[in-house]
């Protein structure tokens, strides 16, 4: 299933993604009262924290609705406002130099243990979001990455188990301002400016994605193609990474992580080569059976 966030009339409230369009589960209520045990989430978040029976109930809801492309609780994806499909997630983990490849074309060493940093809640934003550029920046890149999010509180969890605490996928865009970013031996500064984490289009859960390091994995700037991978290539795995992030401190529903990038960002560049992210650029994530998030600086 795939869930998501979008704004109507300001506030964020919980659709569906289905194969003609966006279920507004708000509106569809109204005309097919939802009998399930306890009220319809209003966002991915608290679809993420429902119990087992509570998330049995909603699937079962949303399976029963009638199939009608005019009812007026289906919207067409070019008439809504996505949001971030994960709301106020408690931590943004970031994994850096987590591709092979992309650690060889930085000249840095591949890293002995995950590289962790964070990004913090005022950097969200959705799919066909606007992302302003910082005054405070000239280098501005694009990182397409894999987020994990959880869905179970996880503590010390076993690399073997590590995914059944995993509620599902989606594709995201690392923003960094690497001047900022290297200004210091601290990244924070550089990659948590508001909006510089688009999450979306949507979250696809755990079951319909399968194996996470079996996905390609690219970047279209401006029609360009400028990353073109596999999540195959993670020196650290999503077991890896969930169980390593867990053994340090708790996961909880909600949280993502942000599992890093593979080759072919700005930064990676010869020197004469790097054009940096200018206003009207627009960047596509891709992620297989993940679909595509798309945003545009200004």
């Amino acid at each position: 299933m795939k869930f998501l966030n979008f704004y109507k009339e300001g506030i964020l409230k919980l659709g569906i993604q289905v194969e003609n369009g966006i279920l507004d589960l708000e509106q569809a209520s109204e005309l097919f009262p939802f009998e399930g045990s306890s009220t319809l989430p209003t966002t991915v978040l608290g679809v993420i924290r429902s119990d087992p029976t509570e998330y049995a109930a909603l699937s079962r809801y949303i399976v029963s609705l009638p199939v009608d492309e005019q009812a007026p609780y289906r919207l067409n994806e070019s008439q809504i406002m996505w949001g971030p499909c994960v709301d106020a997630p408690q931590k943004l983990i970031c994994v850096g130099l987590n591709y092979r490849k992309h650690a060889q074309e930085t000249n840095m060493p591949i890293p002995e243990y995950p590289v962790l940093f964070n990004k913090f809640n005022n950097a969200l934003t959705g799919h066909d979001a606007v992302i302003p550029i910082p005054a405070e920046t000239a280098k501005v890149d694009y990182e397409a990455e894999l987020a994990i999010v959880i869905g179970k509180t996880a503590r010390n969890v076993s690399v073997d188990d590590s995914l059944d605490y995993v509620f599902g996928y989606c594709a995201a865009n690392d923003v960094s301002a690497r001047d900022l970013q290297l200004r210091t031996g601290q990244w924070m500064l550089g990659k948590t400016c508001d909006f510089f984490c688009p999450l979306g289009p949507y979250v696809t859960t755990a079951d319909e994605v399968g194996d996470p390091n079996d996905l390609e994995i690219r970047t279209v700037v401006n029609g360009e193609v400028r990353q073109s991978s596999h999540t195959s290539d993670m020196i650290f795995t999503c077991r890896e990474i969930v169980s390593y992030v867990s053994r340090h401190f708790t996961l909880q529903p909600g949280d993502v992580i942000m599992t890093g990038t593979p080759e072919g960002v700005i930064m990676g560049y010869p020197p004469e080569k790097q054009r940096y992210l200018q206003q009207g650029d627009e960047v596509v994530v891709e992620i297989e059976k993940l679909g595509k998030l798309k945003n545009r600086f200004q």
